[in-house]
């Protein structure tokens, strides 16, 4: 009997369970149209970001911009400025004076201030950009020029021998001036083969050989980049050969140019050029003394037709600086090339 009655009652639960009533069809409706409404939300949500993000990103496209297109006039404008001073400083002289390093154009600008003058109405508010201003005029016949390696188309024994000199002192590996007397003579060589490439060829005679405009660039002709960040100070590259401006070289200069004069009395040089310059190759000659009897007019001079402009531009964290030769023919400065350097960003704004 018991087994019977307890399958009774297994079968009566069974029966209550199939027929138990499910959730009304109104309560499942609401639930799909509430999962219809999130759903919508999120969709609305996420296109309205991304709307907004590319929104962001075109106003930020925006004002990098305008910082860069700024920049670049502000540098165009102390460009303007500094060829202004060299102008006049030749005006002034009438093309007969020294070049030496207590002209004004010598004087580096210190970082300037110039938010107030860029804004408006010439007043500073929070949250305005602090742009700040440098530069500095470098007399680049101050350095040697490797251009006066080659001579006619041939290496210069003297000017290899200059630079032989300014190896040992710098401590730098022969073997790599060698190399680049040899790559600068068949650069040069190949340039006058091909004097105007075009992007349609060059009449079937071979591209133009790469000749270097800075010094960076002798990474080219054989030097390896420690050797040129070595060099930077001391050498250049300038379209022609050039002789070196004894009032602005550096000790290290004067000792190789001039075959004889010791590191230590370049030295002495130099510390006596700095209470009067040279006036003329003469006075360098009673200057230098038995050393000053080797001095030449093409290879010494005391004036300068070549100069290096650096300037360097800071708006907030952000730093563009920019790089020109200019070349001075009486009252005229030309401008011979510009070069932009990547932007830097500093780790936290400077004040």
């Amino acid at each position: 009997m018991k087994p019977r009655r307890a399958q009774h009652r297994a079968s009566r639960r069974a029966g209550a369970s199939a027929h138990k009533p499910g959730p009304p069809r109104a309560l499942r409706q609401r639930g799909a149209a509430l999962l219809t409404a999130m759903l919508t939300v999120a969709l609305v949500a996420t296109l309205a970001s991304a709307a907004l993000w590319q929104q962001w990103r075109q106003v930020e496209i925006e004002i990098a911009e305008r910082g860069r297109s700024q920049t670049a006039w502000m540098m165009t404008g102390a460009l303007d400025w500094t060829r202004l001073i060299l102008r006049e400083d030749a005006i002034s002289a009438q093309g007969a004076a020294a070049d030496h390093l207590g002209e004004p154009w010598a004087l580096a600008v210190q970082e300037s201030k110039l938010s107030t003058f860029l804004s408006q109405d010439q007043q500073w508010r929070e949250g305005d950009a602090e742009v700040f201003l440098s530069g500095q005029i470098t007399d680049a016949q101050s350095r040697m020029n490797v251009m006066n390696l080659v001579e006619n188309g041939e290496i210069s024994p003297q000017a290899l021998a200059r630079f032989a000199a300014l190896f040992e002192r710098l401590n730098l590996p022969l073997a790599e001036l060698q190399a680049l007397a040899l790559q600068l003579q068949n650069s040069a060589k190949a340039s006058r083969a091909n004097p105007a490439p075009n992007s349609a060829g060059t009449g079937g005679q071979g591209p133009a050989a790469l000749m270097p405009q800075q010094t960076s660039q002798l990474v080219w002709l054989g030097l390896t980049p420690g050797t040129v960040a070595a060099l930077q100070a001391h050498i250049t590259v300038l379209p022609e050969a050039t002789p070196v401006n004894l009032n602005t070289a550096s000790a290290e200069v004067l000792s190789a140019v001039l075959p004889g004069l010791d590191l230590a009395s370049a030295r002495q040089a130099v510390t006596q050029r700095q209470r009067g310059h040279w006036a003329s190759l003469n006075a360098a000659q009673e200057a230098l003394g038995a050393n000053g009897r080797q001095l030449d007019g093409k290879l010494h001079s005391v004036q300068s037709r070549y100069f290096e402009v650096e300037g360097r531009m800071r708006i907030d964290n952000v730093v563009q600086q920019e790089t020109a030769l200019v070349r001075r023919e009486g009252g005229q400065v030309r401008m011979l090339w510009r070069v932009r350097s990547p932007q830097l960003r500093l780790e936290a704004p400077l004040q």
